[in-house]
This record gives structure tokens, C-alpha cells and sequence, in this order.
């Protein structure tokens, strides 16, 4: 805390550099810009939550446990009704899986994985901008902090008052200056937590379209097998 009294008695030192004297001009302005920049922060990342959480909710299967069991058991015209009228990556896989049974196997396979690729994306937009606020808010506050508190110093050491009048300027300047970190951390801790929760979501539900279109996959190569197996046998009944 010294060093930093000592900083700031040396704003007003003729021995001070150039480069020193202009740093030192800028740290002591207001910190209050750094709240302001924290709270359209937190508005934007609300609204950014409240926007993934209504996506993800009205982009998913409520019923794809089912459906696997369906594709499983060969019902695709039922599957393909029950699909048709969802949004999302399972929705979108199977519609896009079914369209190219006809295609073979191997083909569908190729299908599901091109349409998770593009799907997924749709998924993660926005999260990485709540990644990187949860990872950086806090220094946002941090930096605030110091300033607020260089700023306090600076004050302190213009100052000609001693005792209980002192103080009082140093610890009102210094708690104004914390509250730039209590705010940092409000802003980040709820966008780090919107984060691990929507990439779990988003780990959920791309391990139930990989499921289901193995189910689909499973099915048709099955059902080749069988057919080839009657082929064969008619063709020794022969």
C-alpha cells in the first residue's frame, strides 16, 4: 500500500517521466466506466442465456428413447411421421437419414454424420461469448479495482488531513474500488455456469441423435443381412 501512496506523490514530481506522467493521468480517471461496461455485460449475457435456453428447449426430441426402440424394430414410416413436424438435430437427422434408406447403409451413415456437423454449430453459437465472459469478467473487476484504489492514494496523498479524516478517505476510496470485483465476479459466475450447463445439454443431445442414427443404421444393415440370407436359402431351395 506504501508503494502505491508513493506513486501517487510522484504524479505531481517535475523528475517524473513523460510516458510515467501520462499512464499515471490516465489511471486516475473514474473506474465507473469499468461497472458501466460490467453491467451491458450482464444485460447482454441475460439475454443471451434466456435465448440458448429457449432454443435448446424447443430444439430436442421428447421422445427419442421411442423412436430408437422403433428404428430398432424397422418402423420407419412411423418414425417419419412422428419427426415431421420437430425442429432440432434429431428431427433434422432422421428426416434427412430416412430420405436416403434407399441409398444403402453406408450412404445413411454419411448422411447422419454431415447433418450433426452442420446441425451442431446452431447449437454452440452464443456459448463461447459466455466462455469467455465467465473467463474474463473477473479481470474486468480487477482492473477496476486497481484503478479505483490508485485513484484513492492519489487523494490521500494530496491531502492534508491526519487521523480519523484520513482513514476515512482510504477506506471509503478503497471500498468503492472492491465493488468493480464484486461485480466482475456477479457477472462472470452466472455466465460460466449458463456455459457448463448448455454444453451439457448440447453433450446430451448429440449423444441421442449418434443413438438414434445408429438404430436407423443397425435396422437397414439387419434388414440386408436377412435378405441376403433369404436369397441364399431360396437359391439352394432351388
Amino acid at each position: 500500500m506504501t508503494s502505491f501512496v508513493l506513486l501517487a506523490q510522484m504524479g505531481h514530481n517535475e523528475q517524473l517521466g513523460w510516458l510515467s506522467r501520462k499512464l499515471l493521468g490516465v489511471t486516475l480517471t473514474s473506474a465507473e466506466w469499468v461497472l458501466w461496461v460490467l453491467v451491458i455485460l450482464s444485460v447482454l449475457s441475460i439475454a443471451l442465456m434466456l435465448e440458448r435456453a429457449v432454443y435448446f428447449a424447443t430444439h430436442r426430441l421428447p421422445n427419442s428413447e421411442e423412436l430408437a426402440v422403433r428404428l430398432a424394430r424397422g418402423e420407419l414410416e412411423a418414425v417419419r411421421t412422428a419427426v415431421a413436424k420437430h425442429k432440432g438435430m434429431e428431427a433434422a437427422v432422421l428426416r434427412e437419414a430416412l430420405a436416403s434408406v434407399d441409398q444403402g447403409a453406408d450412404t445413411v451413415e454419411q448422411v447422419i454424420a454431415s447433418t450433426v456437423a452442420r446441425e451442431r454449430p446452431q447449437y454452440e453459437r452464443y456459448l463461447s461469448f459466455l466462455g469467455t465472459l465467465g473467463n474474463n469478467a473477473p479481470f474486468i473487476g480487477l482492473f477496476g479495482t486497481v484503478l479505483g484504489i490508485i485513484k484513492a492514494f492519489n487523494d490521500l496523498g494530496q491531502m492534508n488531513a491526519k487521523g480519523a479524516s484520513m482513514q476515512q478517505t482510504v477506506m471509503s476510496g478503497i471500498s468503492e474500488a472492491l465493488v468493480a470485483t464484486a461485480v466482475g465476479l456477479a457477472v462472470a459466475i452466472p455466465a460460466v455456469v449458463a456455459f457448463n450447463v448448455f454444453n451439457r445439454q448440447l453433450k446430451t443431445i448429440t449423444s441421442r441423435t449418434n443413438a438414434l442414427g445408429h438404430a436407423l443404421v443397425g435396422s437397414l444393415r439387419a434388414e440386408r443381412g436377412q435378405g441376403a440370407t433369404r436369397a441364399v436359402a431360396s437359391g439352394e431351395a432351388r
